[in-house]
């Protein structure tokens, strides 16, 4: 299966992974600047956005990523990913290191257990789903995800962009079988920029500083302005962000 992208600009390569509460389209305010300096690629992950939620086996979004930059013919990128995106580019960034020249992790995971605050939002997501609550899942979620920094239309925007995902996943039968790569974030020796938001979840502030202390070439920054979505709360700022540090 081919997952969905769109490519734009030229130079080297960046490649724009999203959150698990969003799709590709999250990026809008990012995609015009970061064309006018790189060929920037942006793929939608199984079940979310254009790309269908379908497999014929297990599958991983990771390598699905790595088949499509082997397929546009990229063997060296720079990564930027969003809380799961974040993951999804350490996932990449472990089994494929020679594929990646820096990253950029914003509020990103890396598979540390759960502490009580980001339990307690599942089990409400999942109440919620499972009473076929799609519009309250969707409410949690822009609620938990967005800090105050995010308008209205930023809040309507995350929530259509998750709605469609929870439509597609729920709808999607038989349900394929993700697997999640392992991720040794010692090995990962790229320069990795680490963005904590100080009005995100407690549960990734610990991540990011775990991710910062364990990477060998990590700098880490703590915006404190920041809820889990930066680059959509405040666009301008995180776009100057990734620039910078794409460019240093």
């Amino acid at each position: 299966m081919t997952i969905r992208y769109e490519t734009a600009g030229n130079g080297d390569a960046v490649v724009l992974l999203h959150s698990a509460v969003a799709d590709a389209r999250m990026w809008d305010p990012q995609w015009g600047a970061l064309a006018e300096r790189f060929l920037v690629v942006r793929p939608d992950f199984r079940g979310y956005g254009r790309t269908p939620f379908a497999a014929d086996g297990p599958y991983s979004d990771a390598e699905d990523v790595a088949d499509l930059l082997a397929a546009l013919g990229l063997r060296r990128v720079a990564l930027v990913g969003a809380s799961y995106g974040g993951r999804v580019a350490l996932e990449l960034a472990t089994g494929h290191p020679g594929l990646v020249s820096r990253l950029v992790l914003l509020n990103a995971g890396c598979g540390l257990p759960a502490t009580p605050d980001l339990a307690a939002f599942g089990a409400e997501e999942d109440r919620l789903l499972e009473a076929g609550d799609i519009g309250g899942a969707v409410e949690l979620n822009v609620r938990t995800w967005l800090g105050p920094e995010a308008d209205d239309t930023t809040r309507e925007k995350v929530g259509a962009m998750q709605r469609h995902a929870f439509e597609v996943q729920l709808a999607a039968d038989p349900r394929p079988e993700a697997i999640r790569p392992d991720i040794d974030l010692a090995s990962v020796t790229a320069p990795a920029l680490v963005v904590a938001g100080g009005r995100d979840l407690p549960y990734f502030q610990e991540t990011a500083r775990h991710i910062a202390a364990e990477m060998p070439d990590a700098t880490l920054v703590e915006l404190e302005w920041a809820g889990h979505l930066p680059s959509v709360e405040r666009p301008d700022e995180i776009t100057a962000l990734l620039l910078d540090a794409l460019t240093t």
